[in-house]
């Protein structure tokens, strides 16, 4: 066990191609790892994947749209479950002075709204994550897609970490273009006393004062805000799961039962966002669990093709003289 744990420990997702192709074994025939050889590794490519049938193809247009589909659960459903914590973040953050932490700032709003003041900004909350949620895990697919197919199944290999940066920025930067609009009028709604309510009153309001912007003056925060983490958050997410089915899980992803492979799902989701404060641990790391399994869930009930853990492909191995 402990073993398992150092080597998943010592497998840097953002080695250099070069560095990692020495840390697997396979840099050459030169290379001689210390030690016996151990068992010969089971192929896992998608011929294996493909033994079950398939609601559609991967990389169809019906795929997409389920993908997109199970983003708009996995986000719009966990930001709404923690949005009386939202708004009393946002109201610390405002004005500190009234609300001095997490605690306190429960009892203030209870005392002053209720219960149901707790779920001041659900709508908006509801509406822009699920927005955002469709296009996030929507658009990553599609860019994955689209940058693999510019840089060839070798490079794509080599750099699969990049690839999974680029994806995630791209398809955050169209995301944050659509949550904008609905994180405005939350804010307002959240943390501006008197102000409105409701979406229904809030959105008319800005609207009438400032215009159309309103709803996008925000838009280059949120980018800077959610840029670098969603790209943190899929590129540890996806070397996760590689590095936990390469040294952890006993077996190869194709001979997993479901129930298992959304075991898997759910731990990287938490291992990929674990440093920070204990409680943003709490918060951050569950809700992005929450949303891998959520969009995982959508994926395997829709039966969408979900191809094993990246390998080498053969004709990198034949340049690297490990096949003949």
């Amino acid at each position: 066990m402990f073993s398992s744990v150092a080597h998943l420990a010592r497998a840097n997702p953002f080695n250099a191609p070069h560095l990692q192709l020495v840390y697997d074994g396979l840099a050459g025939p030169c290379s001689s790892p210390s030690g016996p050889p151990g068992p010969p590794r089971r192929s896992r490519n998608l011929a294996a994947a493909a033994v079950e049938e398939y609601s559609c193809e991967y990389g169809s247009m019906k795929f997409y749209a389920l993908c997109g589909f199970g983003g708009v659960l996995s986000c719009g459903l966990t930001h709404t479950a923690v949005v009386p914590l939202d708004l009393v973040k946002c109201r610390m953050q405002v004005d500190p002075q009234k609300y001095k932490g997490i605690f306190n700032g429960f009892s203030v709003t209870l005392k002053e709204d209720g219960v149901r003041g707790l779920a001041k900004g659900w709508a908006p909350t509801f509406i822009g994550y699920s927005m955002q949620g469709l296009c996030k895990f929507g658009f990553y697919e599609v860019f994955k897609v689209l940058y693999s197919n510019m840089l060839g199944e070798e490079n794509t290999y080599l750099w699969r970490t990049s690839l999974y940066l680029a994806a995630s920025a791209s398809a955050e930067f169209f995301a944050d273009i659509a949550l904008a609009p609905m994180e405005a009028a939350k804010v307002r709604i959240q943390t501006q006393p008197g102000y409105a309510n409701t979406l229904r009153d809030a959105a008319p309001k800005m609207y009438k004062e400032e215009g159309i912007n309103a709803f996008y003056k925000g838009v280059a925060p949120l980018w800077m805000r959610q840029i670098p983490y969603t790209m943190m958050k899929f590129a540890c997410f996806e070397r996760t799961v590689e590095a936990l089915y390469k040294f952890v899980v006993p077996k190869p992803r194709s001979e997993c039962s479901k129930a298992e492979q959304l075991v898997v799902t759910f731990v990287a989701g938490y291992i990929g966002v674990w440093k920070g404060l204990f409680a943003r641990i709490i918060m951050i790391g569950t809700l992005t669990a929450l949303q891998w399994f959520i969009y995982d869930s959508v994926k395997v009930y829709f039966r969408l093709p979900r191809p094993p853990p990246p390998e080498m492909p053969e004709s990198l191995k034949k340049k690297l003289g490990l096949t003949q």
